[in-house]
């Protein structure tokens, strides 16, 4: 069998394009605590020490949750902007829902086209081996900023992997990180970091799952543009809803066409996409595809998603349709039942980080 390259990236929680992530859903979790059906569609934009926010939510205590977000992703202790210097401007529509309107969140209030993804790797929690992998290596470099305080790293940081698949089998082709560091610090003894972080991740690994290789890759790079000091919402802008692939499933998965941080799970773009993954894991895991790829579509006004496609490798789709007969796709099964988390970390870390997430859980169909 021929081998085949797959690439993937991810962004560390101090990247400004994911605090504007993490800002957007810690208001639409505050705004849920406040009224359960709560309308929530927000923006967020970011540049140096100013955020703003603009759209619709049932939230008035803006402030005091961007600067949370900022001080949980590490800014503060002379990484710029420190929290108590974040300046907030909003152009919001605010208030509660109007008389009547929270019966009127279970149909959809706009159209949407959703994608969907798994496989049957229940060691990658059905995701693409790549997309898996490198969540998973940038969560073990994110954590050198606390283990390795010497090392002197900031907020800001991003991951890129190129995997091969060679039958059976998985290896880490070639690596790659920025993670952001003071210029006077030891990058030398980063490199090193990384290597036996990267190193001993691989090894974890490939116990839990013996398909993927131990080895380093040849090329592993740290920082190959230089000293990466300047970073986060000071090196460049953030805006919500930029880092789609990375939310999803990696480039090898198309995506749909809206963002997800910043909305309710009333809100169709949202509430589809994990509904489709919900269903192309459903194929995997009865054992009707190996692999299967969902496309779901709303018309303003659906009370659930409409089924556009259902792909799989060929002769192991023939069920589908009956399949998705058997699954809950309505907004009111999303809107009362997905928002139980910790979203901020679900923007952070991405929606299928965890298998006990309410929508990776298919008990209740």
């Amino acid at each position: 069998m021929n081998s085949r390259t797959y690439a993937a990236e991810f962004v560390f929680p101090g990247h400004p394009d994911k605090i504007c992530d993490a800002i957007a859903d810690a208001l639409v979790l505050e705004a849920s605590r406040r009224e359960h059906r709560a309308l929530v569609g927000v923006e967020v934009a970011i540049h140096r020490n100013r955020v703003f926010i603009t759209g619709r939510i049932a939230c008035k205590d803006a402030e005091s949750i961007v600067r949370d977000v900022y001080r949980s992703a590490g800014y503060g202790d002379g990484w710029y902007p420190a929290p108590e210097e974040v300046v907030v401007e909003n152009h919001l529509c605010l208030g509660p829902l109007e008389e009547g309107e929270a019966q009127f969140r279970e149909l959809s209030d706009d159209q949407a086209i959703c994608i969907g993804y798994a496989n049957d790797l229940v060691q990658t929690n059905h995701l693409p081996v790549e997309h898996w992998l490198v969540g998973k290596l940038a969560h073990r470099l994110h954590a050198l900023k606390r283990e390795v305080p010497a090392l002197e790293l900031g907020p800001d940081g991003k991951v890129l992997v190129v995997v091969r698949e060679d039958g059976a089998s998985w290896a880490l082709d070639s690596f790659s990180c920025s993670p952001q560091q003071r210029a006077a610090a030891d990058d030398v003894g980063l490199h090193t970091a990384v290597r036996l972080a990267i190193g001993d991740e691989l090894k974890r690994l490939s116990v839990l799952w013996p398909g993927l290789l131990p080895a380093l890759p040849e090329q592993l790079t740290v920082n190959g543009a230089g000293a990466f000091e300047v970073g986060g919402p000071e090196g460049d802008n953030g805006l919500s809803g930029k880092k789609l692939v990375v939310d999803a499933y990696g480039p090898r998965v198309a995506i749909g066409g809206g963002a997800w941080s910043g909305k309710d799970f009333f809100k169709a773009d949202r509430a589809g996409g994990l509904h489709a993954r919900r269903l192309a894991k459903l194929m995997v895991q009865l054992g009707l595809a190996t692999e299967a790829r969902v496309t779901l579509h709303w018309f303003p006004g659906d009370r659930e998603a409409r089924v556009l496609n259902i792909e799989a490798p060929a002769g192991q789709s023939v069920v589908a349709d009956q399949v998705a007969r058997c699954i809950d796709l309505s907004l009111l099964r999303s809107g009362e039942h997905f928002s139980v988390v910790n979203l901020v970390e679900v923007a952070r870390w991405g929606h299928f980080e965890k298998a006990d997430y309410p929508w990776e859980q298919l008990g209740r169909l």
